[in-house]
């Protein structure tokens, strides 16, 4: 039956995208750093610094103290992962048993960050992803590693340090889990990073910290490290995120959902939903408790009776009863930013790619918090399935409000609105550091600029830039550094803003 489930979830799910390159170097036993091994990320006398972070929500002190400093934009650490033959293969076989199996391997990771060196023994790894799952390595010898030609391909990650070892030493500046990201259908290989930066730039607290690294997998045997090039490190989402922040949501012992494609918030069709707890088997649960999950049914009743009120409350009783529940600001302020960034696969278009925390058990006494995350589909990629142009979509109308109610209804209300028109106008005014094209674009070259000399790998993938969406964009001539006024992502957005909004 569960070959039979597996497959059924196969065949559903989308064909990845592969960007073929050749790497002008490649790393050596002596040489190990690709691009000629220096470590002088800048010149001080022709780039430009990397702005320190200076995010203006309340209590924020937790974060720069540990946070800011493993995420630093411009530390760019390198990650080297090593792993026994046994290991590697147990996971290309799960691999090749069903793709999206979550089974952890064991390994021994290495992190320099700065002049900081962190040995971490035994922690664990596996492959993570969705639409962007890959098998690491392509292997024509029965499917196990080939030590003589292996053939590499870039695949996302999850590193968990605290896997098998539960203790404070394996966490890194209090941080268990890391996703690391190959940047898929991205070949300007910043879209997410970019996103995230822009949500803190945003003083958007609930979203993750992120930044750039460089990968590399040993396995045990093998003459030299793989160097798996330029990925993304992005901050897990998970119990130990909610305990950080524990000062802003107000407590962090409770209800933390991760809401897959399908999570409508809809009470009419809540009952066809897949609600289920964190059992680390790979199925991706439209609704999947992550904490507290001793306490399901509990939180199952009070996820339930939120989509209940949500969609039966109208005028009034909706309006008391959301803004006693929600951060309404917050909540708007964070999608105004989902929206200008042409993310249509989040919650309002494909009920995709969030989180909500409850931080109450009590079914009626609580506070929500909406906690995006996911943003590898945005600036201009895209959009085809639904057939949506991202950059000039109306902001007002963004997805499907039918079937997705939650941000539709709270935009019913003309002071609720009102703070979501204009955080959008906000956000790409050339007034301010956020997405107007004279600041992004920039900011970007400055990322680019960074990584650039580091981006050829073993893979052979994304290893040079490319100003381009990936294939499924339904808007393929979009572009993000082109600062021409008609193929400019961020150019668009802006004009389609102002256009439907003032």
């Amino acid at each position: 039956m569960r070959r039979v489930v597996h497959m059924f979830y196969t065949v559903l799910l989308s064909a990845l995208f592969v960007c073929a390159c050749t790497p002008d170097v490649k790393p050596t036993p002596n040489n190990p750093e690709p691009g000629g091994g220096s470590e002088e990320v800048f010149d001080p006398n022709t780039d430009l610094p990397i702005e320190p972070y200076n995010p203006y929500y309340p209590q924020s002190q937790w974060a720069e103290e540990e946070l800011a400093q493993l995420f630093d934009m411009g530390a760019f650490p390198k990650i080297h992962i090593e792993v026994s033959l046994e290991e590697w293969n147990r996971l290309l076989d799960a691999f090749d048993y069903w793709k999206y199996d979550d089974t952890y391997i064991h390994c021994d990771v290495d992190v320099e960050l700065g002049d900081k060196e962190y040995s971490f023994q035994d922690a664990g790894l596996r492959i993570r992803g969705y639409s962007s799952r890959r098998r690491p390595e392509v292997s024509q010898n029965g499917g196990t590693h080939n030590a003589d030609n292996s053939d590499w391909q870039q695949s996302s990650f999850m590193l968990n340090l605290r896997k098998y070892q539960k203790d404070d030493a394996h966490e890194l500046y209090n941080v268990r889990k890391i996703n690391l990201r190959h940047f898929h259908q991205d070949a300007a290989s910043c879209r997410e990073l970019f996103c995230y930066d822009l949500f803190r730039r945003f003083g958007i607290w609930t979203t993750p910290y992120s930044s750039y690294c460089r990968l590399w997998i040993h396995v045990k045997g093998d003459s030299k490290p793989a160097y798996f090039g330029v990925y993304g490190m992005v901050e897990a989402i998970d119990d130990k995120f909610i305990k950080r922040r524990k000062e802003l949501f107000g407590d962090h012992k409770h209800n933390l959902w991760k809401c897959h494609c399908g999570a409508h918030l809809n009470y009419d069709t809540y009952e066809r939903s897949l609600i289920y707890f964190d059992d680390d088997n790979g199925i991706n649960y439209h609704y999947e408790l992550k904490s507290n999950i001793e306490n399901f049914e509990v939180a199952k009743a009070q996820l339930v009776e939120f989509m209940r009120k949500l969609s039966e409350y109208e005028g009034e009783e909706l309006y008391n009863w959301i803004t006693s529940v929600c951060d309404v600001e917050l909540l708007l302020r964070t999608y105004a930013v989902n929206v200008a960034v042409g993310n249509w696969d989040d919650y309002w278009v494909n009920s995709n790619n969030y989180y909500l925390y409850f931080n109450s058990s009590d079914v009626d006494q609580y506070k929500i918090f909406f906690i995006p995350c996911d943003f590898d589909q945005t600036l201009g990629n895209g959009g085809r399935s639904y057939n949506i142009d991202v950059a000039r979509q109306n902001p007002l109308m963004w997805g499907d409000s039918e079937a997705n109610p939650l941000i539709a209804k709270l935009l019913e209300f003309d002071d609720l609105r009102a703070i979501y028109v204009e955080a959008l106008k906000e956000l790409c005014s050339e007034q301010n550091d956020f997405m107007h094209y004279t600041k992004a674009i920039p900011r970007i070259r400055q990322w680019h600029r960074m990584i650039e000399k580091y981006l050829s790998n073993d893979t052979g993938e994304n290893c040079e830039i490319v100003d381009a969406p990936g294939k499924d964009s339904s808007n393929p001539e979009y572009r993000i550094l082109d600062e021409s006024s008609d193929v400019n992502f961020f150019r668009l957005k802006a004009e389609s803003i102002e256009a439907t909004l003032l």
